[in-house]
């Protein structure tokens, strides 16, 4: 299932991608300051280039200075550098403020789409069974006897009626509009190639009755060793999901947790599992450290330039200080969260993500800064977030 470093991924890659858009915004702005002084070619009256260049070049330097320290000279008496100066600033602060709200939302959107492949996935087991019930259609039209396993008896899976009948799975598959649609051309393929020939798949059609532990077993091991595996339908879902790869395991995870609960004997009606244990509480939590990491990124920006004095803050892989930046927040802002765990799960994170000497560079950062703001009483925690916080 979802776990809280796969949501602190999520908010890294948010944070990456809007830093990202963040620059590219600041180069949009430099190029309204240009366009602001080109010369008017269509103008009738002559154009001073000289002073439109010098003009440019001046309003250029006074915006860089505010991007830097968010104010520039206001003792400026060219009213036109002054205009152009303030309507750039106005444009990038727009540009930024709608970028940090599109990546918030995607990144939200994208641990969403985790949730829709999980019952996506549930789904294959509806499109196996109808088309099973197709080729049972055409078979009752020929005159000729009918060869190959009897796949029918596959329609009678307990787990499977369970799963298709249960109104949890009914609502969500209307409610998040989930469909694999008309062009199901992989699933079928994979049906006839592949479950069709495949050797467990027919010694279970071969048992006369099958227990329900037989029904699990073999819906598992659809999941498993076909689903799950086949070429076919792994490039199909890595159209699907550019981060197939990074997703698959909590999709997985989430399928066969489902598919043991619909194999238990019991008489009560089941729920489909949320992406967490505790997904209101996991939603809030990186959504917030999204935010309040962008919100204070030039606060730890100079927290960390005082704190790597030997080192040139600008050559720190951007990725590093992004990781440096939200371990911070999230020791400030998350009183629960033992300083131990925050820095042990970046480091982690850093191995997946980030350079080669980027953990012992991570480590080191950390826990200096946290024993400095522990002993300085600007972080504190408060419950389980004093276990372990020495």
């Amino acid at each position: 299932m979802l776990n809280r470093r796969t949501l602190r991924i999520k908010a890294m890659q948010a944070i990456y991608a809007y830093m990202q858009a963040e620059g590219s915004d600041y180069l949009l702005a430099l190029d309204q300051i240009g366009e602001e002084f080109a010369p008017d070619l269509n103008s009738m009256e002559v154009q001073d280039k000289k002073l439109l260049e010098g003009q440019k070049q001046i309003a250029t330097l006074l915006f860089k200075e505010w991007y830097e320290t968010r104010q520039f000279d206001t003792e400026e008496t060219d009213t036109a550098i002054v205009s152009a100066v303030n309507r750039a600033i106005v444009y990038y602060q727009n540009l930024t403020k709608k970028d940090y709200k599109y990546y918030g939302n995607q990144m939200l959107s994208a641990v969403e789409r985790i949730y829709d492949h999980y019952i996506a996935t549930l789904q294959i087991l509806e499109v196996l069974v109808n088309l099973i019930k197709e080729e049972e259609e055409k078979k009752a039209t020929r005159f000729t006897e009918a060869k190959g396993p009897d796949v029918k008896r596959f329609l009678n899976n307990r787990v499977v009626l369970r799963l298709l009948d249960n109104k949890s799975y009914q609502q969500s598959i209307i409610r998040r509009n989930i469909s694999w649609g008309s062009d199901i051309s992989d699933i079928r393929q994979v049906y006839k190639l592949v479950l069709k020939q495949d050797e467990v798949f027919l010694n279970y059609l071969a048992v006369p009755a099958p227990s329900l532990e037989e029904d699990l077993e073999v819906v598992k091991h659809i999941f498993k060793n076909i689903i799950f595996k086949e070429k076919n339908l792994q490039s199909l879902f890595e159209e699907q999901d550019l981060n197939w790869v990074e997703n698959k395991g909590i999709v997985k995870s989430l399928v066969n947790k489902t598919v043991k609960i619909f194999g238990e004997d019991t008489e009560e009606d089941q729920v489909l599992l949320d992406l967490s244990a505790n997904w209101d509480d996991d939603k809030a939590f990186f959504e917030e450290l999204y935010h309040q990491t962008v919100q204070d990124e030039e606060k730890y920006e100079t927290m960390i330039a005082t704190s790597v004095k030997n080192w040139d803050v600008e050559r720190v892989a951007v990725l590093d200080k992004i990781i440096l930046k939200m371990a911070l927040c999230e020791m400030y802002i998350f009183r629960s969260i033992p300083v131990k765990v925050t820095i042990n799960e970046y480091i982690e994170i850093s191995k997946l993500y980030s350079t080669p000497k980027s953990k012992q560079f991570i480590n080191g950062v950390l826990d200096k800064m946290a024993q400095d703001l522990t002993s300085k009483g600007e972080i504190r925690k408060s419950g389980r977030g004093l276990i372990d916080n020495k």
